[in-house]
Parts: structure tokens; sequence; C-alpha cells
């Protein structure tokens, strides 16, 4: 069974940005023509509007810094052709210049309008697609039971699509309960996706004892959802999943986890920062019918007293920096340590990430801290 759980490639997405680059190039391409006619036996080709026209198509593509540069190369390459036919002191001559002045002029107010009207109009965007994201996620309570915690989620910059991050902490009878979960879409199709896996992570943890019934209950929903007659295109279908990792807290100093292939907590303990890897790895929300069975129960951790525990989505550890070196984030989380609350922690996590990308996130965002506070009784148990 498939769930729509992923947005399927934006079709032509590819084939758009290789002719914007090749609509950027043709000014420069342009200009060299116009210089290779002028030292030459063909310059008794008049090639003054093709220069003039360097700066316009400049102008529909690169904005104002790129019509700026387009009419540069237009003026050095009408100083050399200028010199090199002897042609100073003509009308022909100054009255170039004036067109490429006039057209230059022209072309940068355009162009500086149009992205000032783009930038207006992708901050509104961006401004409903938080407030759209915030009736679904919610800031995670600062104490709930043994933990202290703290929460964040951080919108990629390169769009102002609503991703498909998902988080949640809440207190039950039977402990402190989170999940963690990344959709890996866009748009309204991961919007759908991430409200229907939230309300039934909100539904489950209160009245199924198991945690591994939990998440069971989160892939039925997903599944239900598919069921809709024409809800959702047949590619978005034939590619659906997610990743999805739910985690209990209860008085006990441990913590239980199932992880449905989203990347493994870190647990900082005495100052070094370790993945709890599961023992077993289990497919994700969508993809069952991989696995051959799965477990009927959580894998348990140490989570004593002091300890430090981050849930995370992928975007944190794949983000890059210029050189293409990913986050390092058990490095980063060691660095920050145990000594500041998880608000100052995860604050101290975002300036590091974006230092590193440079304030360009490539993907979404979303991280629970939680410390296992060190007035709660332990009972340390190993891995079970």
């Amino acid at each position: 069974m498939k769930s729509p759980l992923r947005s399927p490639p934006l079709r032509g997405a590819g084939r758009r940005g290789r002719a914007l680059f090749a609509l950027q190039c043709v000014p420069f391409l342009i200009a060299l023509a116009v210089l290779v006619i002028e030292l030459t036996p063909a310059h008794f080709i008049y090639t003054g509007p093709f220069l003039t026209a360097v700066p316009a198509l400049a102008a529909v593509a690169m904005g104002p810094k790129g019509t700026g540069a387009a009419a540069a190369v237009a003026l050095v390459i009408s100083v050399i052709t200028a010199t090199w036919n002897g042609a100073w002191g003509s009308l022909q001559v100054y009255t170039n210049f004036l067109a490429l002045a006039l057209v230059t002029v022209a072309g940068v107010f355009t162009s500086s309008a149009v992205q000032a009207r783009r930038q207006r109009e992708l901050d509104q965007m961006r401004r409903i697609a938080v407030a759209a994201q915030d009736v679904v996620l919610r800031p995670v309570p600062a104490r709930l039971g043994p933990v202290e915690a703290g929460s964040l989620c951080l919108a990629a910059g390169t769009g102002a699509r609503v991703g498909g991050d998902l988080y949640e902490a809440v207190q039950t009878r039977y402990g402190v309960r989170m999940i963690v979960g990344d959709v890996r879409g866009k748009g309204l199709t991961a919007v759908r996706a991430v409200a229907v896996t939230l309300g039934a992570f909100r539904e489950a943890v209160h009245y199924e004892e198991e945690l591994v019934e939990v998440m069971n209950r989160c892939a039925a929903a997903l599944h239900r959802e598919v069921a809709v007659p024409g809800a959702y295109d047949q590619e978005v279908l034939l590619e659906g999943f997610t990743t999805a990792l739910i985690a209990q807290v209860p008085e006990d100093a441990v913590v239980q986890l199932v992880n449905r292939g989203h990347p493994p907590p870190l647990l900082l303990h005495r100052g070094r920062a370790t993945a709890l890897m599961p023992a077993t790895p289990l497919p994700p929300l969508g993809l069952e019918d991989l696995a051959d069975g799965l477990p009927a129960k959580p894998e348990t951790y140490e989570f004593l007293p002091g300890d430090r525990l981050l849930l995370y989505t992928d975007g944190v550890i794949e983000a890059r920096d210029g050189a293409g070196e990913f986050f390092a984030l058990p490095e980063t989380m060691e660095r920050i340590g145990a000594d500041v609350t998880p608000a100052q922690f995860l604050d101290q996590l975002h300036q590091s990430l974006t230092r590193h990308t440079e304030g360009d996130l490539t993907d979404d965002v979303a991280m629970i801290l939680a410390d296992r506070r060190r007035t709660a009784e332990s009972h340390p148990r190993r891995q079970g």
C-alpha cells in the first residue's frame, strides 16, 4: 500500500531552469557576436542596434545587477570597436552611446520595479504559508512531566510553499510522547498528510498503551486518507511515503523509540552525543509492504537525569555549506552542551545552522529537544 506523502517533482522545473540560463546568456552572446563582427572584415554591418538590445534583454531575465553588468559589457565593446575602427568623433558613435545609456536606465528601473513586486508577492505567500503551518503545528510546552522541552521549526529560504515537517509532544498517563516526521512534500499535499498524521497521533497517544500501536494508528489514518476517491493524483499515490519517529519518556530513566525510516535521535550524555540507531531498521509509513514483519515492542535506551535528547528532521543533517559539507550536528550538540536551557540550546543550534548555510536553507527543519529533569527518579535499564 502507498500513501500520498510525497509530492511529485515539479514538472518541467529542470527545463525552466535551463531555459532561464539560456535566456541570461543571450545578451552576452549578442555582445560577443558584435565584437567578432567589428574586428573582422564583416565590420561593414551596422551593429549599433544589437548592442543597444543587450541591456534590454538582460533586464528581462537578470534583474538590475545583471542589467548593469550587461550594459557595462556593451559599453566596453562599443569603446573597443570605436577605437579599432577609428570612429571617434562621428555622430554615429555618440548616438550609439546615448541609446545605450537610455536603454540601460530604462532597463534598470523596469527590472527593479518588477523585482520589488515579485519580492512583495513572495513575502505575502510566505506569511500565508507560515500562518497555515502554525494552524497545524504548535510550540512544545516548556515542561512536560519528567522532561523540560523546546521546539524549533524553520522554513526553507528557497520558496514560500508549506513544507512537510511535523512535530508534537504530549503528556499522557503513559509518559511524555513525542513525534517528529517528514512528509517530504510541499504545498497542500504535504499539509493534508501532516494534519492527518498529527491528528491521529494526538488522539492515539491518550488511548493506546503500546507505543507501536500509536505509530500504527498514524499509518492507518494515512491509508484511509489515500482511500478518498480523487483526493490525490495517481503520480502522488505511487510515490508516497513519510518518515516518522515516536518517542516515549516515562517516569523511569529510559526513552522508548519507534523509528519508521527517520534519522535517529541524538542523546547527549556526559558531553558526548550518540545516535540511538534502531536495532531493526523499519520502512517509512506507506512502505509497509517492504517489511517481512513489524515489531510489536519499541526499543528502549537509557535516558538519565541531566541527559539531553534531540529529535530532528533530515533538513538539519543534510544542510550544506558553500563547499558542499554537511552540517555536523553531533559535534555542534557537544559544543553547546547541557548547561543551557532547551530554548537557549535550540537558539544556539539555529545560529550555528544559519552560519553553516549562510542563511540559505534548502529544506525545512523541525526539532524537539527534551531534557530529563535532574529531580526525576531514575531506574536505569539497557536497550531491550
